[in-house]
């Protein structure tokens, strides 16, 4: 690591003052029952921009009775939700999705300076996020099943889809917003009700929308509390009268609501942790790896469950795919988000999560690991680091099998097929992997041999509503995203008819 990587990198600082306007915040307390109401406590959480770290605000911190005031207003609401018909709730969905359309500029304001995102991926947060309502408004109208028929004599089976009723959401701080919207979209698609826990140190998106669509649903169709996972989220997979708990987190939180889930027997959804392997072999358009990596793997400054973190490539490659790397990542413009349009990496979204991706960093050098690029804190205010690239890792270091969730990439190399896939298979997580070749067979075999949930031929970090997005192995169960996740939030119910004469 030299010099002069270190000075290439220096962040764009912002000539004026934030964009955020007070009027752009949302009211205080939590949402229950349709309307923003004072917490019962009067301690607060204050909320910090991780690009100035100045406090934005304070929110209200949540208790017990917090949870249980909201449930209660979500069971109280879940009978005649549950009611509503396709057409209905698909009308209200679509409401919903213009009116973050209409209010599409403050919640990118908002999402940018809570989360220290580039506004070009708040933006692109925000537009996901009117696309995920839209998409399950008409998913909704367009469920199947299995027919209806006599499959015993003389009785008529007919299977309906029914709403789960209350469930538990709690949503994590690198997409507040979008995730969010993953999980409330089909949730009152399906017919529930919902109450939501934000991440505490991201969750004036999440009110804001609640402020934004308060008079489009009805009451305690949807409710907010913000405060702790320990009060909060424990408290939601905890409550007899929730019915399912949905979380996208780290694997430890995932484990914590399981267990606590399992007392009461609720469904649990669990979208937690990747380790995305890039599988690059000798034939692959190294080009279009590197250009690729430049968003795949720093996007939202690496705080990315399916990032492109850990490329393997074949030995005979591995130099030029470096070089091709390292040059885009050079270029890579790293900045306060309103320094500039052309900001492409932001700070990490706090000084606890900064200070863990910078041990990772020592971690790896003690290992033996060389950064080629970047490897360090970037001076000044906020909470920035270095776009890094890691090589020379000996196999089994920590940066290959653990989740950095940073701007680091780390490359290692292979000689064969058989060793390229037993060695991205073997971490304890599986949310995606990306396969890059110009051999049609070897990427339909080679992507059915890896162990993830979506795997990538020839790109990698490319989503759509349509198809679903999930793990295996430590990185959790269940779908978001599809008509998958629409199942994941209903159920199933057989009614037999007799109808012999």
């Amino acid at each position: 690591m030299s010099v002069t990587d270190h000075q290439r990198s220096v962040v764009r600082r912002s000539t004026g003052a934030t964009k955020l306007d007070p009027t752009d915040l949302p009211p205080a307390g939590h949402f229950i029952d349709g309307a923003f109401r004072d917490a019962r406590a009067a301690e607060t959480l204050e909320i910090i921009n991780p690009a100035s770290e100045e406090v934005i605000t304070e929110v209200a911190l949540g208790t017990a009775a917090d949870v249980d005031a909201a449930v209660a207003a979500a069971v109280k609401a879940k009978v005649s939700w549950a009611r509503v018909v396709p057409k209905q709730r698909s009308e209200i969905l679509h409401a919903v999705a213009d009116r973050i359309a209409q209010n599409r500029d403050v919640l990118v304001r908002l999402e940018s300076a809570n989360t220290g995102k580039p506004v070009s991926v708040a933006r692109d947060d925000v537009d996901g996020t009117i696309d995920t309502f839209r998409f399950m408004a008409g998913a909704l109208r367009a469920t199947t099943s299995m027919a209806a028929g006599d499959y015993a004599e003389s009785h008529l089976s007919v299977i309906l889809r029914e709403p789960l009723g209350v469930v538990g959401v709690v949503t994590p701080w690198n997409y507040p917003l979008l995730m969010a919207a993953w999980k409330i979209a089909p949730i009152l698609a399906a017919g529930n009700t919902v109450v939501v826990k934000p991440s505490e140190q991201t969750p004036l998106s999440t009110l804001k929308f609640a402020e934004l669509v308060a008079d489009l649903l009805p009451p305690g169709v949807l409710n907010v509390v913000t405060g702790l996972g320990p009060v909060v989220g424990s408290g939601l997979a905890a409550h007899a009268a929730v019915d399912m708990i949905a979380l996208t987190g780290s694997v430890g939180s995932g484990k914590a609501v399981a267990r606590t889930a399992a007392d009461t027997l609720k469904r649990v959804h669990l979208e937690l942790g990747g380790k995305a392997p890039v599988v690059v072999f000798d034939d692959a358009d190294l080009d279009l790896v590197a250009t690729s990596l430049r968003t795949a793997s720093f996007y939202n400054s690496g705080q990315e469950c399916g990032a492109a973190c850990r490329v393997l490539v074949h030995e005979s490659v591995a130099d030029q795919l470096v070089d091709r790397l390292v040059a885009q990542v050079r270029e890579l413009v790293v900045g306060e988000p309103d320094a500039s349009d052309d900001i492409e990496v932001g700070p990490l979204v706090s000084k606890a999560h900064y200070d863990r991706v910078l041990a990772h960093l020592d971690r790896a050098f003690d290992e033996g690991a060389r950064a080629a690029v970047g490897g360090a804190a970037l001076e000044g205010t906020g909470y920035f680091v270095q776009p890094t690239v890691l090589v020379d890792v000996p196999a089994g270091a920590s940066c290959t099998t653990e989740e950095v969730f940073g701007p680091v990439v780390t490359v290692e190399t292979f000689t064969d097929e058989d060793e390229a896939i037993n060695r991205a298979n073997d971490v304890p997580l599986g949310l995606s992997a990306s396969v890059w070749t110009s051999d049609a067979r070897r990427s339909h075999d080679v992507a059915a041999r890896l162990d993830a949930g979506t795997v990538w031929v020839n790109s990698h970090l490319v989503l759509a509503n349509e198809v679903p997005w999930g793990g295996f192995k430590g990185s959790g169960y269940g779908r978001d995203l599809s008509i998958y996740a629409l199942d994941d939030y209903s159920r199933t119910k057989h009614v037999m008819h007799y109808h012999g004469r």
